[in-house]
């Protein structure tokens, strides 16, 4: 519980028991020395946790990300838009576009071509972090030359 809390807390019982498999794990956290939020969250005491008002930044997650795996309850970052617009029953699974913590799109990789379907309008800002950290994701997948980074609004 110690290391799953040092990988993905804050989080619930429910979200470790989710991630590892096992059950009863209630039972173990009791007498663990833990910080307690509000809903049942749990944490390290000593877990670095940034101030409430900082934004997340944006992530191009892969379809089997942990984030998508380690949490029972998904809704604090995948949005009723993504399940909507993105997930297709008996279709790949989406490539979730992270924007301020919370899905807002969906991306694919065609050779040098990260294509972008946004669900929202991003910020100028965002648009500006998006492309820079969709430049570091074509680097990583071999592209070198003239990368070509597209937006679509769904």
């Amino acid at each position: 519980m110690l290391r799953y809390l040092a990988a993905y807390g804050p989080a619930t019982v429910r979200d470790a028991q989710t991630w590892c498999g096992l059950t009863r794990l209630g039972e173990v956290i009791d007498g663990l020395p833990l910080v307690r939020f509000a809903d049942g969250y749990l944490d390290l005491p000593d877990a670095p946790r940034p101030d409430p008002d900082t934004p997340a930044p944006p992530r191009f997650l892969y379809d089997f990300d942990n984030l998508l795996l380690s949490h029972q309850d998904r809704s604090r970052f995948v949005t009723d838009d993504f399940r909507a617009k993105a997930v297709t029953p008996h279709g790949p699974t989406p490539r979730p576009v992270l924007l301020d913590g919370v899905t807002a799109g969906a991306w694919t990789i065609d050779r040098s071509t990260l294509t972008v379907r946004t669900f929202v309008r991003p910020t100028a800002a965002d648009r500006e972090a998006l492309i820079a950290e969709g430049e570091s994701l074509l680097a990583f997948h071999g592209v070198q030359d003239s990368p070509d980074i597209r937006f679509i609004r769904q």
